[in-house]
């Protein structure tokens, strides 16, 4: 622990300075009326200061504007609307748009006795972005009554990725051109 605190040692002091008697209020002119919480000569539109830990409000504001934030969703709606109608073969067990997570029931294929499936899908932003869509299929194999999971192809969570992109551009494509 005393390792730590020298190695953060340049630290310690700034920390030790807001505190007690050194605080102060700024009253100079250059920093505005500082007894109302105003501030003069800031020029509109500008945010209150550098976001550190946190998020910038204005920033996610003009995005949305610009990306067509009154569609109520939270994530892309391109991508949202892909992902279902690319998951549609599947029962729908949830969908959550603000949280971008869509859930499927177990399904089994007609073609393939004993297997059934089940997918997750998860829409990660507002923006159409090939990284903005993760897939995750689960498969499970009938054996002597009991469903047991099995492993599923890496390709085909890449695959159906693949498929919700693909249907994602044909849906901004088909909404240009109206």
């Amino acid at each position: 622990m005393k390792h730590a605190l020298l190695a953060l040692g340049v630290v310690l002091p700034l920390l030790s300075a807001c505190g007690g008697e050194n605080q102060r209020l700024v009253q100079n002119d250059e920093y505005g009326d500082w007894r109302n919480g105003r501030a003069r000569n800031r020029p509109q539109g500008a945010t209150a200061g550098i976001v550190v830990f946190g998020v910038d409000k204005d920033r996610e504001a003009r995005e949305a504007a610009a990306t067509g934030g009154g569609s109520g969703l939270s994530v892309n709606a391109y991508l949202w609307r892909a992902t279902l109608d690319t998951l549609s073969f599947m029962p729908l067990a949830s969908a959550d748009p603000f949280g971008g997570t869509i859930i499927t029931e177990w399904y089994s294929p007609p073609s393939a006795n004993g297997e059934r499936f089940r997918a997750q899908a998860y829409v990660l932003g507002r923006q159409l972005r090939s990284d903005g869509v993760r897939v995750q299929v689960f498969r499970q194999t009938l054996d002597r009554g009991q469903w047991v999971d099995s492993p599923v192809s890496p390709s085909t969570n890449a695959d159906l990725e693949d498929k919700v992109l693909a249907r994602a551009r044909e849906l901004r494509s088909q909404s240009a051109s109206r």
